[in-house]
């Protein structure tokens, strides 16, 4: 996946102190899984720690180029989104308001499988900020996003299931 993923320069997976990936097959398609990601408004119903996003210069949905604010791992976060392949991939990259030069960068790839989909986030920190917070819980990033992951999933399969009852019910 580290092919695919146009990192920065600065964020590649050699030049990061702090990389990890986690994946998951989720039994919900493509269309729905990307419907979450891409829409900030669900991402407090299953983002660890979210309870907030404010989409910025006028922007009413994630798009490429789009800056916002978030609240992210208990920070204050501003980030913008360099990559956007609709049903494909997206990542967001940014820092810490009160750490700018703590950079981080998350990148997701959707692919589809015979069941649904499978589901790659893969994320590089650097900086001060982040190499503290590490040092105080060194699996905290990536049990966040195992975390993540799931609740995701939870609520993809659910998404799915009433999308699909809805059209079960138009056809009768």
């Amino acid at each position: 996946m580290n092919e695919i993923i146009k990192w920065p320069d600065d964020m590649k997976p050699g030049r990061s102190p702090i990389h990890f990936t986690n994946e998951r097959d989720v039994a919900a398609s493509v269309e729905t899984t990307w419907s979450l990601l891409a829409d900030t408004r669900a991402w407090p119903g299953f983002y660890p720690g979210i309870q907030h996003v404010r989409l910025l210069d006028g922007h009413e949905t994630l798009s490429l180029g789009t800056r916002f604010e978030t609240n992210l791992a208990g920070q204050d976060v501003f980030a913008s989104v360099p990559e956007f392949e609709p049903m494909a991939r997206i990542a967001w990259g940014g820092y810490p308001k009160l750490s700018e030069v703590s950079k981080v960068y998350h990148a997701w790839i959707i692919t589809p499988t015979a069941n649904g989909c499978h589901l790659w986030t893969g994320e590089m920190m650097k900086g001060p900020h982040w190499i503290d917070l590490e040092k105080k819980a060194p699996d905290v990033f990536w049990l966040t996003h195992e975390k993540l992951l799931g609740d995701l999933t939870k609520v993809a399969v659910a998404r799915e299931r009433v999308r699909s009852r809805s059209v079960t019910n138009e056809e009768i």
